[in-house]
Parts: C-alpha cells; sequence; structure tokens
C-alpha cells in the first residue's frame, strides 16, 4: 500500500467524527424561547463580526498571492534554488481558507452549543459537559482534518502530478505553512482585540463601578462580550491551532530529505504519525464524562482521563510506524516521538498546577485580593514569571532528548537529530484532536453561563456552568501552552530550514553563513529578534487598550442617558457595542500582523543572512517565554476571581471580589491577545525568512 495515502484517509476519519459530533450536538435540546433569541443574536453578531474580517483579510490575501505569483515568475522553479516555488502563492491561499474554514466551522457549532449546553446543564453537570465537549470536539477534529487535508493533497501534487524528486519535494513544502500562519496571526490578533476589548468594558463598567452581576442583561456590553468569546476564543484559536499543527507536520516533512530519508514514504512520516494521534484522540474522547460534583479537581480528571488515554495509546501506536518504515535501526526516533508527547503532557500538567484554583498558586493569588488590586496585579505577574521555569525546562530537556536519542551529533549527525526535534514537534500535538477539544468547549460552557443568567435560568444552572467554565478557563491556558511549546520545536527546525535554503542556494564551495556567538552581526540579529516579541506585545495591548475604551465609554454613555436600564423598563443597546467591537477589532488587528510580516524582510535585507538567523534565534526565545508568561498569569488571574466568585474570601459584590475583577481584567490582553498571538509570531517569522531568502541572499552577495 503506498503510504502516501494513509495520511488522507486519516483526515476523512477526522473530519467524519468531526461531522457526528456536530450531529450530536443538534439533536440537544436548544431550551425555552429566552435561550433560544438569545442564542441567535449572539449568533448573529459572530456571523457579522467574521464577515467583515474575511472581506478585510482577503484584500490583503489578494495583495499577497499577487506578490508571491510575481515573485515566483522572476526565477523559474528549481529544487533549491527558486525564489518562491512557483506553486507558493497557490500554497498560501489554501493554507490561508482552510485555516478560516477551521476556525468559522468551530465558531458555527459553538453558537449552536451554548444554549443547548445551558439547557443541559439545567438536567444535569455530565449533560452539560458531554454537549459543551461534543461542541468543542467539532472544532478539535476540524482543525486536524482540513490540516491533514492540506499538508497531504499538496504532498501528493507535488509527488505524483508534479512528479518533483524528493528533494525537490521539501524545498517545496517548507514554504507552503505562509497562508496558514498569517490568516492564524489576523484571527488572533482580530479576534483577540474583539473579546477583550468588550469583556474589559463589561467588567469594568459593570461589575466594579454599577455592582451588577457578570452576564447582567442590564449590561450593554454582555452579548459584545458572549460574541467574542465565539469570534476570538474559538474562531481565532481555531486557526490559532490549525497553524501550529500543520507548521509542526510541514517542517518535519522538510528536514526529513537531509536526515538521509529520501524515500516518499518516509518523508510522509510525520503525516502517518498525526494519523495515528487522530485515532487515539477518537478513542479517547469516550472517555471523557463525569458526575455531578464541581469539584474542580474532578471535573480536571473527567477530562485528563481521556487525554491521558489518548496520549497512551499515541505512544503504542508510533512505535510501528517508526519501526516498519523507518527502520529498526531508527528506533531512536520513536524516543523523540516520545519525548515530545511526554513534553506536551508535562507542559499541560505545569500550566494546570499555575492556573487552576485548586492549586496553591492560584489560591495564594486570589488571597492577595484582600489588601486590594495593587497586591493580586503584583501576585499575578510574580506567578507568571515563575511559571515559566517548568516549561523552559521541559522544551529544554526534549531537544537534547530528542536530538540525542534521533541519533543526533555535532558533526555529520546533526541533520537526523535534528529531524528528531522536529518530529518531538509532532508528537507534542499527535493528540490536538482531544487536546483542542478540550479547549474549545471552556468558551461553549463560558456562553452557556451567561445566557443562563440572561435567561433567568435556576441558579443552580449558572453554577453548573460556572463550574465547567472555570475548567475552561484552565483547559484554555493548557491549549496555549501545548501551542507555545509546539511553537519553539518548529521554530528550531524552521530555523535549520532556513539555513539550509540558503546553503543550497549558494555556489558550490561558498558559504555565507559565519554563525559564531562573537561575529556582531548574529549578536545584533539576536537582540532585534529577542525585541520583535516586546514590541508585537505592546502592539496588540495598545490595540486591546484603545478597542476597550470605546467599549467603556459607551457602556458608560448608556447607563447615564437611559437610566431605565438599571430599573430594566429599558433595553441596552446591545447592537452599538458589537459594532464598536467589530470596527475597533478590524482597525486595530492591521498594523501587528503587517508589523509581523515585514520585520523580517527589512532585517534580512539590511544585515543579511547571518542577522536574520540570529534574529529567528532571538524571536524564539524570547517570544517563548514572554507567551508562556502572559498565558500563564493571565489565566491564573481569570481563575484567582472565579475562586472568590464562588464564596472564598467575601465573594461576589465583596471588595476583594472587586480587587479580583481588577486582576482579570489586566490578565485578559495577555492570555487571550498578545500572550496566544506571539507563539503565531515567531514561526511566521521564520517562514517568511525562508519564502523570502532568495532575495535576502542576493541583496546581502549584492553589496559585498
Amino acid at each position: 500500500m503506498d503510504l502516501t495515502l494513509i495520511a488522507p484517509v486519516g483526515a476523512l476519519i477526522a473530519l467524519l467524527f468531526a461531522v457526528y459530533n456536530y450531529l450530536k450536538v443538534r439533536k440537544a435540546d436548544e431550551g425555552g424561547e429566552r435561550v433560544r433569541a438569545l442564542s441567535e443574536i449572539i449568533r448573529k453578531g459572530a456571523n457579522a463580526y467574521l464577515k467583515r474580517q474575511y472581506k478585510t483579510v482577503g484584500i490583503f490575501f489578494a495583495c499577497g498571492f499577487a506578490l508571491l505569483l510575481i515573485l515566483s515568475l522572476i526565477k523559474p522553479q528549481g529544487a533549491n534554488e527558486g525564489l518562491v516555488p512557483s506553486l507558493t502563492p497557490y500554497a498560501f491561499v489554501t493554507g490561508g481558507v482552510l485555516s478560516g474554514l477551521s476556525g468559522f466551522l468551530g465558531m458555527k457549532i459553538a453558537t449552536s452549543a451554548n444554549g443547548r449546553t445551558a439547557a443541559a446543564a439545567e438536567k444535569s453537570l455530565n449533560k452539560g459537559l458531554r454537549v459543551a465537549f461534543s461542541a468543542g470536539s467539532v472544532m478539535g477534529f476540524t482543525v486536524v482534518g482540513l490540516g491533514l487535508l492540506d499538508t497531504t493533497v499538496w504532498f501528493i501534487l507535488l509527488r505524483y502530478v508534479f512528479q518533483l524528486d524528493p528533494s525537490q519535494l521539501s524545498g517545496s513544502m517548507i514554504t507552503f505553512g505562509i497562508g496558514a500562519s498569517t490568516m492564524a496571526l489576523f484571527a488572533r490578533v482580530g479576534g483577540g482585540v474583539f473579546t477583550k476589548a468588550a469583556d474589559v468594558g463589561a467588567d469594568l463598567v459593570g461589575k466594579v463601578e454599577a455592582g451588577i452581576p457578570e452576564d447582567d442583561p442590564r449590561n450593554p456590553a454582555a452579548i459584545a462580550d458572549n460574541v467574542g468569546d465565539n469570534v476570538g476564543d474559538v474562531a481565532g484559536m481555531g486557526a490559532d491551532l490549525y497553524e501550529s499543527y500543520v507548521g509542526s507536520i510541514i517542517s518535519a516533512i522538510a528536514l526529513a530529505y537531509g536526515a538521509g530519508f529520501a524515500e516518499f514514504s518516509q518523508m510522509i512520516v510525520p503525516a502517518v504519525l498525526a494519523v495515528v494521534g487522530v485515532i487515539c484522540s477518537v478513542i479517547g474522547t469516550f472517555f471523557v464524562r463525569c458526575g455531578e460534583s464541581t469539584d474542580q479537581k474532578k471535573l480536571l480528571s473527567s477530562l485528563r482521563r481521556g487525554t491521558y488515554i489518548a496520549a497512551g495509546l499515541f505512544a503504542a501506536g508510533a512505535f510501528p510506524v517508526v519501526y516498519f518504515i523507518l527502520g529498526k535501526e531508527h528506533l531512536g526516533i520513536y524516543g523523540a516521538v516520545v519525548c515530545g508527547l511526554i513534553s506536551g503532557v508535562l507542559i499541560g500538567y505545569f500550566t494546570e498546577y499555575f492556573t487552576s484554583d485548586t492549586y496553591k498558586p492560584t489560591k495564594r493569588l486570589a488571597s492577595d485580593s484582600e489588601t486590594g488590586p495593587a497586591t493580586i496585579i503584583i501576585g499575578g505577574l510574580s506567578l507568571g514569571l515563575r511559571s515559566v521555569i517548568a516549561p523552559v525546562v521541559i522544551i529544554a530537556v526534549s531537544i537534547i532528548a530528542s536530538f540525542l536519542l534521533s541519533g543526533g551529533s555535532l558533526g555529520e549527525g546533526m541533520a537526523i537529530g535534528l529531524f528528531g526535534v522536529a518530529l518531538s514537534a509532532v508528537g507534542m500535538l499527535s493528540t490536538l484532536g482531544i487536546t483542542l477539544a478540550t479547549d474549545a468547549y471552556g468558551p461553549v460552557a463560558d456562553n452557556a453561563g451567561g445566557i443562563a443568567q440572561m435567561a433567568g435560568m435556576d441558579e443552580k444552572v449558572r453554577e453548573r456552568t460556572d463550574a465547567l467554565d472555570s475548567l475552561g478557563n484552565t483547559t484554555a491556558a493548557t491549549g496555549k501552552g501545548f501551542a507555545i511549546g509546539s511553537a519553539a520545536l518548529t521554530s528550531l527546525s524552521l530555523i535549520v530550514a532556513f539555513t539550509q535554503r540558503i546553503n543550497a542556494m549558494m555556489p558550490e564551495g561558498e558559504k555565507v553563513f559565519m554563525l559564531d556567538i562573537t561575529n556582531p552581526v548574529v549578536l545584533v540579529g539576536i537582540l532585534l529578534g529577542a525585541m520583535l516579541p516586546f514590541v508585537f506585545a505592546a502592539m496588540t495591548m495598545d490595540s486591546v487598550g484603545v478597542a476597550a475604551q470605546s467599549i467603556i465609554n459607551e457602556v458608560r454613555r448608556q447607563f447615564s442617558e437611559k437610566i431605565g436600564i438599571m430599573y430594566g423598563t429599558e433595553q441596552p443597546d446591545y447592537a452599538k457595542c458589537v459594532d464598536l467591537c467589530t470596527r475597533s477589532s478590524l482597525k486595530q488587528m492591521i498594523g501587528p500582523s503587517l508589523f509581523a510580516v515585514f520585520a523580517p524582510v527589512v532585517i534580512g535585507l539590511a544585515l543579511g543572512p547571518n542577522a536574520i538567523t540570529g534574529m529567528l534565534c532571538g524571536a524564539m526565545i524570547s517570544g517563548f517565554l514572554l507567551a508562556v508568561f502572559m498565558s500563564n498569569a493571565g489565566g491564573a488571574w481569570d481563575n484567582a476571581k472565579k475562586y472568590v466568585e464562588n464564596g472564598h474570601f467575601g465573594g461576589k459584590g465583596s471588595k476583594c471580589h472587586k480587587a479580583a475583577v481588577v486582576g482579570d481584567t489586566v490578565g485578559d490582553p495577555l492570555k487571550d491577545t498578545s500572550g496566544p498571538s506571539i507563539n503565531i509570531l515567531i514561526k511566521l517569522l521564520s517562514i517568511i525568512s525562508i519564502v523570502f531568502s532568495y532575495i535576502i541572499l542576493n541583496f546581502y552577495l549584492i553589496r559585498l
């Protein structure tokens, strides 16, 4: 059997399972008339935002396609020497479209499931969990299904239709991630700005100033907040994880040839491993269930059961893939795959430890609210900074272990060792189907709680949805941890691919790289690269701040001009807040996105390939640390607020609660806008550098 055909079969399995879960969600009870009406309002708002976002992004993609097409015509397609392989413009479009489509489909099912989750939670906690988790599974398996489909269809076209040899194919595939990365950045930044602007406005004016509960129907920003959960935490996250998944597979395929695996059946091993992960993830989903206890440890264990079973099955299933395809002499590569898998599990565990209110760090952070907003902000910053230790050590050990186990050495064995590191990233994301399902279910549960509050459902329903929402905050942080960890491993692979591409374009016997750490150009590149994530984070934080100010002012205006809102005699203008968030987020996403696209080109043209290599290393290191810090600090602030709201330190409405809300508000843009966008940034910098490597090299040689 041609192993190339296994991957599309795996993609079909994932997509069929997504359809199965979609039908299961659609069969669930939609709830009462008020629940259905609120769900419809949220659905229309989310659809309207995405429609306008895709129009804006479509203009950028049209310009990008034209530019890549022109560049591909400058130099005929060659194995490793062309500017841009001639098919890259088309892969740019397919990657962007499928990345956006995965987020859009996930958002569609999320907006269908939020009211159904509230109705199911009215019956039991487990029923609510199952509906929300099934909706998350649609997202998870749509992402892996479309990602595998995009990657392997291009692999098949390059092999059979364009008849490229393995060397040419590996050189072409590495550029194909640019579309997915670009779309992911727009979706994450735009969606993140929308959801956090609405969230900040709703919390600061509604909770802190007006003293009304979260998701109170009197809050003009309540609907915008719920819409934001879908466009940011679902659609944006789906595009983000699609890019991570595809990037890990493509980078491993690209490095396979240089590692000595010159047969097509060997080069496709990363995709075959992904198929094994799909099957294991499907099995794992059937083990996710819970009782009626809202205890967070018990709820966490119900989700862990499914993810751990999937991980264990994958560890067993990956062995025959490596043994029979790569050969028993390369069994060490299996160890590299398992290293990535274990690293993902460990990163998930330590992320839970620092962000879940079932553990000491977040409980201690909640206690800081007793002395006001300043101390809880200081405590959250400290917690986030400490939380980087474990992921850094885990990734460092994983890189070294994967390199050595694969047979790597600082000589002729360098290539195979780096291929092992690339496969460890595939191993880390191998069970993304179920991992993303546990992440994507969180916004559904959050929306369900908001609908339950606004629809006036029984308080017990809100207690159950709050328990699911709190768990969702933890699983969302875990999902970000997976994405950030895999980004570090994938970025290393892409840096290697960039150096290989530059070397392949040099005349025989000549070298361009002088990557000694004492080379001033390399040092300057490292410094510039380390700066880029900080500047990008500042731009995205500013974007949230600008958008949030417009919502805060609008909510204050409505409260002051429509006195009857607080007494229930006048209806808030929800649509105005949704429209403000939409216009602000679409405007604010452009600057950071263009910065990420043009920065590597400008630095490359100014300083050359050595500086670009240093820049990519600096961005990977500082970006990884900054993303972990931001995501974990934000997640801890969020769950500290939930911990107070559950009756600790005075509960809802107390001074401690108001302090915790301020801390949560500070953490919102960190964990849902800037932090998760940085892992896309560090990979996009590498891919842009690879795509424009011919221009960068020739401009450098002309100056010599």
